[in-house]
């Protein structure tokens, strides 16, 4: 049987530019350059910021992953794309990018979804993912139930999505209102280490017998958590933020992860693959093995670095869809910066979405 092709897999939704290099599901090598430290000041993403940077960092990322995995780009056998969904300017480049590489090398050209890649980069480090599984998205901007079977091949069903903020962006914005740095994420997590999760009162959102099952929202939990600051400030008392942050964190990890494990028991799966940026999360992680260990579901989580954006995954997904069978996309390719998860491949063209 012929050897599968190497896949390139080029990643640039958000801030990070990525490239991956992976091939019949081993990951060869990959590089990340972020541009975070430019945004910090602004307290989030500026989107002009993000593209520009992907301009300068595109060239020697993909270098350095060839580099990594002891490749030339002869050795490219096709080239996967984020196409959608992320930030207008930033997916432009990254497609502009990937073009140019599958034109110039005469190889073919894959689309595929952002979200898609996030559950692929479980593949990289545990093998296949089981037919079926849940896989629970937890980013920025995006928290998400999912059934998933043949990733390449099926359609993914939703089983709940979050009504309003993401699990990523309550943590932004409970972190700057501490007066923490973006992102928050991860500052939370660091100040939650010294801090006493039931020091504060937080609710637990949609958590009522009578609340969507599987659904998701964050944006009174924001709030809630906002409020007490106020109160403490009125009161003339410094919010102890190390355990306003341990509080945030337990009410997102518990959330998270009792939803999750429901929908694993209420659809008789035994396997919960958990991914996306605020899966680094440690709270979350320690939570989602102490829960899926009590109901003997088998947890997958990528590794850390693999967690938040970067091209392995979106060399995983390629490769995924190269060994399916399935179809390249055209070069007419366009981007679709609020593309639905519905499929892997995502390769919407000009004319397709004029119609």
């Amino acid at each position: 049987m012929a050897e599968s092709p190497v896949v390139l897999g080029i990643e640039s939704s958000c801030d990070e530019t990525g490239a991956g290099l992976v091939r019949d599901g081993v990951l060869l090598g990959h590089a990340v350059a972020s541009s975070m430290d430019e945004h910090a000041r602004f307290g989030g993403v500026v989107p002009e910021i993000a593209a520009r940077a992907h301009v300068h960092a595109m060239a020697p990322v993909v270098r350095e992953a060839l580099g990594r995995a002891g490749l030339t780009l002869a050795d490219v056998g096709a080239v996967a794309v984020t196409t959608g969904p992320g930030l207008s300017g930033a997916l432009q480049v990254g497609l502009a990018a990937a073009k140019g590489y599958a034109f110039s090398l005469g190889v073919p050209l894959y689309g595929v979804h952002h979200l898609a890649g996030h559950v692929a980069a479980a593949t990289l480090d545990g093998g296949p993912l089981p037919n079926p599984c849940v896989v629970l998205i937890v980013s920025g901007g995006h928290t998400s139930l999912l059934l998933v079977r043949d990733l390449a091949r099926d359609p993914i069903v939703h089983l709940g999505d979050t009504l309003d903020d993401a699990a990523g962006e309550c943590f932004d914005k409970v972190a700057r209102i501490l007066g923490l740095p973006y992102p928050g994420g991860p500052a939370i997590d660091r100040a939650a280490r010294d801090g006493d999760p039931k020091a504060v009162r937080l609710p637990r959102p949609l958590s009522g017998p009578n609340d969507p099952p599987y659904a998701f929202s964050f944006s009174g939990l924001k709030t809630a958590a906002a409020r007490w600051v106020e109160a403490q400030r009125a009161a003339g008392a410094a919010p102890n933020v190390p355990d306003a942050s341990a509080a945030l964190q337990e009410a997102i990890a518990d959330a998270l992860t009792r939803k999750a494990v429901r929908a694993c028991t209420d659809h008789s799966i035994d396997t919960l693959v958990v991914v996306g940026g605020v899966a680094a999360n440690s709270r979350v992680r320690a939570l989602t093995e102490r829960r899926c260990a009590a109901a003997g579901i088998t947890l997958r989580v990528p590794a850390l670095g693999l967690c938040t954006d970067n091209g392995a995954m979106v060399a995983a997904i390629g490769d995924l869809l190269v060994r399916s069978g399935a179809e390249p996309a055209p070069l007419s390719i366009s981007i679709d910066p609020s593309a639905p998860l519905e499929f892997a491949a995502l390769a919407p063209t000009a004319a397709a979405r004029a119609a």
